[in-house]
């Protein structure tokens, strides 16, 4: 019978430990995160991915920053309270607005729970929570961060509420799943609704959250940690 060196074991245990090290530092160092300085040189070249205010391009929109209140999963204030405005990638925020003008004639109104979210905050979540399922990891990054993905719901334009979506925001059970059936037909026509006129203007759902869209193709656009406050500067011209 053949039998392993004890050497051969410790050079393998310690060649695996070093691979997965490796490993661990490429997944770091694969993602690129761009400060306030980094970000205005980027969009120096590529004036396309300037972050766009887009509580000024969507006059009519609904704002209900949940991470600026302690009304989370998180149970925390994750942003400054002062936070006014949400901000999206101009790409982005263009075929929001268009969405939005489609929805006006519906007689409809858009309500934002989150948009671009600053690398820090994900850090904090992730120390907080540490679970794929509800946070973004931090060596990948999100859409949020990228600043091409919003958290939202339609608000009835005639009574000033809500529409039915079966749960609230952040709700991580399968009754938030896109293919949840077990909601009465007024729910799932609303998500239809909202999903069929998110994807026609070129945003994909995410099965798990029916509140939550981005555009495809995220590593067209950098990681961001460019805070609100700097964000409320630099777009007051726009």
């Amino acid at each position: 019978m053949f039998k392993h060196h004890p050497f051969s074991l410790l050079a393998l245990l310690l060649a695996l430990n070093l691979a997965k090290i490796d490993a661990q530092s490429s997944d770091s160092a694969s993602i690129q995160v761009l400060e306030k300085e980094a970000y205005l040189k980027d969009i120096n070249s590529t004036f396309s991915k300037r972050m766009v205010n887009v509580n000024k391009l969507i006059p009519s929109l609904k704002m209900e920053l949940r991470y600026a209140r302690s009304n989370n999963f998180t149970g925390k204030r994750m942003y400054p309270p002062t936070t006014k405005s949400c901000y999206l990638r101009e790409e982005a925020a263009l075929a929001l607005k268009a969405v939005s003008d489609s929805l006006l004639k519906k007689g409809y109104l858009l309500k934002i729970f989150d948009a671009y979210r600053p690398y820090d905050v994900t850090v904090r979540f992730w120390n907080l929570i540490k679970d794929e399922r509800y946070v973004a990891n931090p060596k990948l990054g999100s859409g949020h961060n990228r600043g091409i993905a919003v958290d939202l719901t339609l608000v009835d334009k005639r009574t000033g509420k809500e529409i039915e979506m079966g749960t609230d925001f952040d709700d991580f059970s399968e009754a938030a799943h896109h293919n949840y059936t077990g909601h009465k037909p007024l729910v799932l026509e609303n998500r239809r609704l909202v999903k069929e006129i998110m994807e026609h203007f070129g945003f994909k759902s995410l099965e798990t959250e029916w509140w939550h869209y981005s555009l495809p193709s995220p590593k067209r656009y950098e990681i961001l940690n460019v805070s609100f406050k700097e964000l409320a500067t630099l777009t007051a011209k726009d």
